[in-house]
């Protein structure tokens, strides 16, 4: 997190009153960006029936599209993040390649540890959040960044 908190509480106060869409998701972004060195923030929501999530937000639109959807279905990822609403902490490129279809592209940006926030309501999962950096391993800041901003950024989904 930015050592400033003030420049956090600014962030989202400017949020509230921002009226481009998901405003507390686009600040979130930001502040990983600055704050932990988040090279990569998505948003997702899911639809449980169709087991798959979309892509409602992205800070790299040009490599991962809003709207873009994921299967997850019959997935160890699927039944940790969306089914069971675990946070997934995966460092280095193997566990990348392990759980994501997409790994070539996420290693080709440079990318080697992510975390996956699911967004709970009544506890289930109705999404997440997800940032990724180009560090192999994750320490305590980054995991400790992506869960705070995760519940900041949440309400501005619904």
């Amino acid at each position: 997190m930015p050592d400033d908190v003030a420049a956090l509480a600014e962030a989202f106060e400017a949020a509230a009153t921002d009226t481009a869409p998901l405003p507390r998701i686009r600040a979130a972004a930001r502040i990983g960006a600055e704050g932990s060195g988040v090279r990569l923030c998505t948003a997702m929501l899911f639809d449980r029936d169709a087991m798959a999530v979309q892509r409602i937000y992205s800070s790299r639109p040009d490599e991962y599209p809003v709207g873009g959807r994921k299967p997850k279905r019959d997935t160890a990822w699927g039944r940790h993040v969306l089914l069971r609403g675990q946070r997934f902490e995966g460092e280095g490129e193997a566990a990348i390649r392990a759980h994501f279809d997409d790994a070539d592209v996420i290693l080709g940006l440079g990318l080697r540890s992510i975390v996956n926030l699911p967004i709970l309501r009544a506890g289930r999962c109705v999404g997440t959040l997800n940032m990724l950096w180009p560090q192999a391993a994750l320490d305590a800041g980054h995991v400790m960044t992506a869960r705070h901003l995760a519940l900041l950024a949440a309400p501005d989904w619904f």
